[in-house]
């Protein structure tokens, strides 16, 4: 389980390999487990043919990008077919290969009253929330409290001064959406996450004279053309009206879910397993 925390941590994807099941005799007891990356291996499930088999596949899916789970089934015979080495235990044994995606990340730059509404949503959701605000009243352990029973890897960032900097420090391929209490520094967030080129979505909540505004403001600033359009805004689905904070949230919540599963359908998945 450490091993899987420190992928996640280093948002690294792996595959838990685990023992289902075993008739007869094997190395490893049922609910032996293994993680995989693509170039560490965390524990064992027996070793031997078993192992250097299951190793293999699981750097398969890895470099597939698949999501889905696997079952690779072994006869433990010195006449059955190997690959790596002859195990001759006599036993039967089902491994199970259980892919650990990178989750999404999500960045809320503005934790009022519609940031609030929208953590509350993302936390029930596996992945990393980043909360951001320059005002310390909005980030209080009372406030957030919402959140404790969050499902979500959840990261408070006390910023007073320059929010735009926690742009630099966020994991690449992060959806940042700007929706701060203050338009100055909603500029200055877009302007940062524009020259950092490494997020995967820019949102900016506002009005279509913000827009303007804010569209000749990056101009100006020297952000080109094709760069500026690449900011979503407004943020969510254009056919849910309501201006509520919990029905802006829940549009914004929704559209972000539609992104996360473009992006996971964006890889191929390979399903047949037999070894």
């Amino acid at each position: 389980m450490r091993a899987v925390q420190r992928l996640r941590e280093q948002r690294q994807p792996g595959v838990l390999v685990t023992v289902m099941s075993v008739r007869g005799h094997s190395p490893r007891d049922a609910g032996a487990k293994m993680v995989v990356s693509t170039d560490e291996v965390w524990a064992t499930v027996g070793g031997g043919n078993l192992e250097a088999v299951a190793i293999e596949r699981a750097r398969v899916l890895l470099a597939a990008g698949a999501g889905e789970p696997e079952v690779l089934e072994f006869s433990l015979s010195d006449k059955a077919p190997f690959q790596q080495a002859v195990q001759c235990c006599g036993g039967e044994v089902k491994l199970l290969l259980e892919p650990l995606p990178v989750v999404p990340s999500v960045a809320i730059f503005g934790v009022g009253h519609v940031g609030l509404e929208l953590a509350r949503i993302l936390a029930r959701h596996d992945l990393e929330l980043h909360l951001i605000d320059s005002r310390p009243e909005q980030l209080v352990p009372e406030r957030l409290s919402v959140l404790d029973d969050a499902v979500a890897g959840v990261h408070v960032h006390h910023v007073p001064v320059l929010p735009e900097l926690v742009v630099g420090e966020l994991p690449p391929g992060t959806h940042a959406l700007v929706m701060t209490h203050d338009h100055a520094e909603d500029a200055a967030l877009c302007d940062a996450a524009l020259r950092n080129g490494q997020l995967a979505t820019i949102g900016l909540i506002g009005s279509r004279a913000k827009w303007a505004r804010f569209r000749q403001k990056l101009a100006d600033d020297g952000n080109p053309a094709e760069a500026i359009d690449s900011i979503t805004t407004p943020i969510g689905l254009s056919d849910l009206p309501g201006k509520e904070p919990a029905v802006i949230a829940v549009s914004m919540a929704a559209w972000l879910l539609q992104l996360f599963a473009a992006e996971r359908n964006s890889a191929p998945v390979h399903r047949e397993a037999k070894a």
